[in-house]
């Protein structure tokens, strides 16, 4: 599943393409994927200009000149890519959603699980959406710190990892990188949520920061089906320092453990005994 700086990198690919353009033509070739699409998405959006593109949590937000809002998941095979319309090829199998602009882009959509979505709302009703009315701050916004997450874990009994993939605590955070967070900020996994609040809580929160914003610089991280809208692959994956290693010597300085794998709420977990308390 793309987590949050996949998301990211799709949104900021998109934008220059997108973004104060007119919808020249929209295709809607699947009548559902996760949920069932609009019947009149293709009516709606065409003739339309693109007032903007945000990315919240993992969801993306396509406003459209009218308030029109199309938000957009990815699913977890899901992928974009931009192309000339002109001597494009013909579609591929699993090319569900296309979007060509009036400046001769074409926006393609394809999905071959048909996990993702599109979904419409009113850009004054966005927020109380049902797929985005629960999530919690952004991580890299201004609404999250270390006295916002010590609040939000007040009372939590379970596992300090699990709590941090609950999207109504903190937005967009996804296995991979919890996993490469804890490990920096030397923090088991396994530790009760609520203690980690207070002076935990502040050295997690710059982890969380500097972490995401690494992989939305590289490119986002390349797990099986995810790529930028060019077609280049992402590659956070060759600087994680727990995610995948199993077995192999922690990178910590003076730990000399090593990375155990254990399964949390039906995830993997990967973190080190040694030095994660």
């Amino acid at each position: 599943m793309p987590e949050l700086p996949e998301v990211e990198t799709v949104t900021r690919g998109l934008s220059p393409v997108l973004v104060g353009r007119t919808l020249a033509r929209v295709e809607a070739h699947a009548p559902t994927l996760r949920l069932p699409v609009p019947a009149d998405f293709a009516t709606r959006l065409t003739g339309r200009q693109v007032r903007g593109l945000s990315r919240r949590s993992k969801y993306m937000l396509m406003e459209m000149d009218d308030g029109l809002v199309m938000i957009w998941h990815l699913g977890m095979s899901g992928r974009v890519q931009i192309m000339a319309d002109a001597g494009a090829p013909p579609r591929a199998k699993h090319d569900h959603i296309i979007f060509v602009t009036d400046a001769g882009h074409r926006v393609v959509f394809n999905d071959a699980r048909r996990f993702g979505l599109v979904a419409f709302t009113d850009v004054n009703a966005a927020a109380a959406h049902p797929l985005l009315a629960r999530i919690g701050p952004e991580p890299l916004g201004n609404g999250f710190d270390a006295d916002i997450l010590s609040a939000g874990l007040k009372g939590r009994s379970g596992p300090i990892k699990t709590a941090l993939l609950d999207q109504t605590l903190v937005a967009g955070l996804g296995n991979i990188y919890v996993c490469e967070s804890l490990w920096r900020a030397g923090i088991s996994p396994r530790r009760t949520a609520s203690t980690v609040a207070g002076k935990r809580a502040e050295r997690l929160v710059p982890h969380i920061r500097d972490v995401l914003n690494e992989a939305i610089i590289a490119g986002g991280s390349t797990l099986r089906d995810h790529a930028q809208v060019d077609g280049e692959l992402g590659y956070f994956q060759h600087r994680f320092e727990a995610y995948g290693r199993e077995g192999e010597a922690c990178r910590t300085a003076g730990c000399g453990g090593t990375i155990h794998r254990i399964t949390q709420a039906g995830r993997s977990t990967f973190f080190c005994p040694s030095c994660q308390r």
